[in-house]
């Protein structure tokens, strides 16, 4: 089973850095990583060149005009470009535990999808980290919430791996699918702009398919690191007249997805690790 990492970001760098320095010591490698921008300046790219020097596999870079948040454009556009037969989704300010990969691929299940779980980060803890501290973040970390999420007990997936079809807690980092699932589902539906829902829209079409969720707890964690007040789910976003349609209409795939972007990305992309290598070397 290969495994791709589909990595959104926008406008945080310092964050992104620590996000792929996680990434660079799993006990497990991922086939690829790749990083998708939702618009943001080209210091961003420039941190992924950085990073990838010595990565232990293959980094590319995604990019398109800003044009407000598009996070299911831009996730597409990372799906589109992934090679491997699974695509687990990671945000830029998540710093994934050492066994995040090792533990997604123990738990991938035919028919399934898999939804994460993350610890926060106090605003401390995320000033530390940036600063240069360990990655290793205790689950007795002070002030650290949803503390249990930083546990590892693989004996007891069991407790919470059922096969189940609830739209609670849903949310697309740390949110795992068979690639083939997302091409039939034509991944993430770009008509859903701004802030939430996408990931729930998704999942939904997802049990439109036949598909199961299950719930990976006490490994595969992450630590969100704190940033500023979170987005809040308004009665009035756009976005629920989508959601409730596809619950509705019991549709599957949706009309502006992800094959928009399949022949752009169908071919090889660069490895910024070449470039990273390049810019290090004297000259």
């Amino acid at each position: 089973m290969r495994t791709s990492i589909v990595v959104l970001t926008y406008e945080r760098p310092d964050a992104l850095a620590l996000a792929l320095r996680g990434l660079a010591r799993q006990s497990v490698a991922p086939d690829e990583v790749i990083i998708t921008d939702d618009g943001s300046s080209p210091a961003t790219r420039a941190c992924v060149v950085r990073e990838a020097r010595g990565f232990p596999c293959p980094v590319v870079f995604l990019t398109h005009d800003r044009g407000g948040p598009r996070m299911s454009r831009a996730r597409n556009r990372g799906i589109a470009a992934a090679r491997g037969d699974y695509v687990i989704f990671l945000d830029g300010d998540q710093v994934p535990s050492r066994h995040f990969v090792a533990d997604h691929r123990a738990f991938a299940r035919p028919g399934t999808f898999v939804q994460g779980s993350r610890a926060l980060a106090s605003a401390e803890t995320t000033a530390r980290l940036l600063a240069g501290g360990d990655l290793d973040v205790s689950p007795l970390e002070p002030g650290l919430g949803r503390r249990r999420h930083a546990l590892r007990a693989p004996a007891l997936w069991w407790l919470f791996a059922r096969r189940h079809r609830s739209r609670r807690g849903l949310k697309s980092c740390n949110f795992a699918f068979w690639r083939d699932d997302l091409v039939r589902l034509n991944g993430f539906d770009e008509e859903m702009t701004g802030w939430g829902l996408e990931d729930g829209e998704l999942a939904q079409r997802g049990y439109h398919l036949g598909l199961w969720r299950r719930d990976l707890r006490l490994g595969g964690g992450v630590l969100h690191l704190w940033h500023g007040p979170p987005g809040v789910l308004r009665d009035d976003n756009p976005n629920w007249l989508i959601y409730d349609a596809t619950i509705a209409s019991r549709r599957v795939r949706c009309t502006r997805g992800l094959d928009a972007h399949l022949a752009e990305l169908a071919g090889p992309l660069p490895d910024l690790r070449e470039e990273a290598d390049q810019a290090a070397s004297p000259r």
